[in-house]
């Protein structure tokens, strides 16, 4: 067999074309499937965002139902697990981590269990379930998620199994490790989330936390920093408040504050207090990064994806059902936070002045920084948390383009909202808090505001 150039980290022997195969092409399918961008219309998106609209397509009207009855058997299999142990769930890693979660989270399901019945049958409390709270969680955003989880579980594998993560992570180390404190294979799930949705990233990270590829502090500040807003989502947020012939500056302001916040905000209280630790409290090792002499960063990364990929349980079925349990966890285990906690937030936000008196602060801060209609500007400040497409609703009132084009590009740089991002990290394995999640905010709305404000008086 014909051998090639790379050597085995173990035998110092060339790879051949067999090992070769087995990570070049599920890599590549990965790369196609999750970063590749193609064209559909005016817009840019990623394949995997393609079949999750083709199945949230074909499932149509029935998808809400299903959802509420998947939220609902999680929710009645968490109290039964809670009050009745049985031994098929007790004897199960996988259905025990699934449905054994602490007293808060039963809690939270439950209300997402009845936050959802009441939305599908649109009966008490109009403000549960009109089209601004929960009806907009049911029937628009868990739509799209659960699509995206099935075939970003089921797919996952390819990208994170048979070494390009392993590549990527010695090629990119010089650069995510000294600029960001990060592994290299970060830069992954930033592109993932760039070029398609967000959601996608902050499932790679938890599962890369999981497989302890990712300690505590690796995972909190990728999970809150690089599971950027998508092109698309961008595009959408632009139009709403009118700018949409400014999207080549829009995005480029969105993109240089971004930066910013990635460099700065993981060094301030609570990311910088997360340890190294991985998931099973081990520490991590200084040298894990560190390419050996006599390698360059591609050969290093070349030898540890072939490794990776010619692993003994690299088979079609494993990846398979490994895949199964990445889209179950993540459907059966996700959906019920989101409905719940997305719910609650848009209510504050929708019917109550709580985002406007936590916006007043802010007021003296848009003064100083020249932005016109300071005190309209900062009812929208804190409104973000709820869901990141309310700044831009409200700003859309606003006469003044500059404020408007602040307004809409912070909404994408504060990064955390509680109706997706921030329900995802919440019911994942990545360990922040609530508490933390509105301190991260906070954050980065301080960092990133005067970055966009000094680009807003650039482009205006």
């Amino acid at each position: 067999m014909k051998q090639f150039a790379a050597l085995s980290t173990t035998n110092k022997q060339p790879y051949g074309l067999t090992e070769w195969m087995a990570f070049v092409i599920p890599s590549l399918l990965g790369i196609l499937l999750f970063i590749t961008p193609v064209s559909v219309g005016e817009q840019f998106t990623i394949p995997v965002a393609l079949l999750a609209a083709a199945l949230k397509g074909a499932i149509g009207d029935s998808i809400a139902p299903l959802i509420t009855l998947i939220i609902i058997f999680t929710g009645v299999m968490t109290l039964v697990t809670k009050a009745l142990k049985p031994d098929f769930i007790s004897n199960s890693s996988f259905l025990s981590g699934l449905f054994n979660v602490s007293p808060v989270w039963s809690l939270v399901r439950i209300l997402g269990m009845a936050f959802a019945v009441l939305s599908l049958f649109k009966v008490g409390p109009v403000a549960i379930w009109s089209e601004a709270t929960g009806g907009m969680v049911l029937f628009s955003l868990l739509p799209t998620l659960f699509s995206v989880f099935i075939f970003a579980g089921l797919l996952l594998p390819l990208l994170m199994n048979f070494g390009l993560l392993e590549l990527l992570g010695a090629l990119l180390t010089k650069v995510m490790r000294p600029v960001f404190g990060l592994p290299g294979r970060a830069a992954v799930d930033c592109i993932a989330s760039w070029l398609g949705d967000g959601s996608v990233g902050i499932l790679m990270t938890s599962k890369q936390y999981e497989t302890k590829h990712y300690t505590q502090r690796e995972a909190a500040v990728i999970g809150t920093t690089f599971s950027t807003v998508s092109i698309t989502f961008s595009l959408v947020v632009i139009a709403q408040v009118g700018l949409e012939h400014m999207f080549g500056p829009f995005y480029l302001t969105v993109f240089l504050a971004s930066v910013v916040a990635a460099i700065i905000v993981p060094k301030l209280p609570p990311l910088s207090n997360k340890k190294d630790l991985y998931i099973t409290g081990e520490l991590r090792k200084d040298d894990s990064d560190i390419i050996p002499d006599g390698q360059s960063p591609f050969s290093w990364g070349v030898s540890n994806a072939i490794n990776k990929a010619t692993e003994a349980d690299n088979h079609p079925a494993k990846i398979f059902k490994d895949g199964l349990k990445n889209a179950i966890d993540m459907v059966f285990g996700v959906l019920p936070v989101v409905m719940a906690i997305g719910t609650v937030a848009l209510v504050v936000s929708e019917y109550t002045p709580v985002f406007n008196y936590l916006g007043m602060p802010f007021i003296p801060l848009l003064e100083l920084l020249q932005i016109p209609e300071a005190e309209l500007a900062s009812r929208t400040m804190m409104a973000g948390f709820a869901d990141m497409f309310v700044p831009s609703i409200l700003a859309a009132s606003i006469e003044t383009e500059m404020t408007r084009f602040v307004i809409a590009a912070l909404s994408l740089t504060q990064l955390i909202y509680l109706s997706e991002v921030g329900a995802l990290l919440l019911g994942s394995k990545v360990p922040v808090s609530l508490g933390e999640l509105f301190t991260i905010f906070i954050l980065r709305t301080l960092v990133t505001l005067p970055v966009i404000a000094v680009m807003a008086h650039l482009i205006f």
